[in-house]
């Protein structure tokens, strides 16, 4: 079985999705095709590398995951195709895939360099489409491009460790369907710095004193007597990131930590410790 998954910031409104889903069913009929997501925001690398890195691993050794956005090929941005941790990964060269590799080396990552092979009217896509069937119908990395040993790092939205170690800076990277804010503070960087002192998390004027593992955890801790329904709070998510929300919101009636404490992509979140 042959599987493609795509994510892309194509929406789902025109008609792009279906057609791009044609290209690979024309050229390979047995392929499975699985959207991760399509809602990316225009051109967010920052929250394509989020949701990719999510998700991949939920599919089996040997899945290609075409990831659709930023892709125009220029002389900055070139496409490559990289077998990851027995993935295969299809993107342009502009920091998406570096999430990855600061966890486990690549296996190999090539260049892609068959443009001149297709249709002068071929798109990016199109070149993504024929690596992706070609890798899905057992095809070599080596035959679609040159191999390359690096690729560009994420050079934004990096969270900031002050020189005191008494703070952390972090930044939403992902607006969730909820409408909760997830920022790129890993739990893993806040125990190492936090070292079990007590903190505070700062955002947009508000602060929470703990960070819960689930949501439901507040109902168990909260001694208050008001309703805590409509509660700012902090957690770790199942990725492993702090993560804003507000209590059993909901957007569409109530609001959502998006919504209703203004928080969105590139806004800072600061975690302060007491020393």
């Amino acid at each position: 079985m042959s599987i493609i998954t795509l994510t892309t910031d194509y929406g789902l409104k025109d008609h792009f999705v279906g057609a791009l889903k044609g290209k690979i069913l024309s050229q390979h009929e047995q392929a499975v095709i699985v959207d991760i997501s399509h809602n990316v925001d225009q051109f967010n690398t920052s929250e394509a590398t989020y949701i990719i890195s999510n998700s991949f691993n939920s599919f089996p050794k040997g899945t290609v995951h075409i990831i659709g956005v930023d892709i125009e090929l220029t002389s900055d941005n070139q496409h490559i195709a990289m077998e990851w941790n027995d993935h295969f990964f299809i993107a342009a060269d502009n920091g998406i895939l570096s999430m990855l590799i600061q966890k486990i080396k690549p296996q190999k990552i090539v260049a892609i360099n068959i443009h001149d092979r297709l249709l002068p009217e071929a798109t990016d896509m199109d070149v993504f489409v024929t690596v992706a069937v070609h890798i899905a119908k057992g095809g070599s990395l080596s035959v679609i491009g040159k191999e390359i040993k690096t690729i560009k790092d994420v050079t934004e939205l990096q969270p900031v460790i002050a020189s005191d170690l008494n703070s952390i800076k972090g930044y939403v990277v992902y607006i969730d369907h909820f409408g909760n804010a997830v920022t790129n503070i890993s739990k893993k960087l806040f125990l190492d710095i936090a070292k079990g002192r007590p903190y505070e998390v700062n955002f947009k004027g508000k602060k929470v004193k703990s960070i819960f593992a689930k949501y439901s955890d507040i109902e168990t801790t909260d001694n208050q007597s008001t309703t805590i329904n409509g509660r700012n709070l902090a957690i770790f998510n199942e990725a492993g990131f702090l993560e804003i929300g507000i209590y059993k919101s909901n957007p569409k009636k109530t609001g959502s930590a998006s919504s209703l404490l203004g928080l969105g992509y590139r806004d800072f979140v600061m975690i302060n410790f007491n020393s």
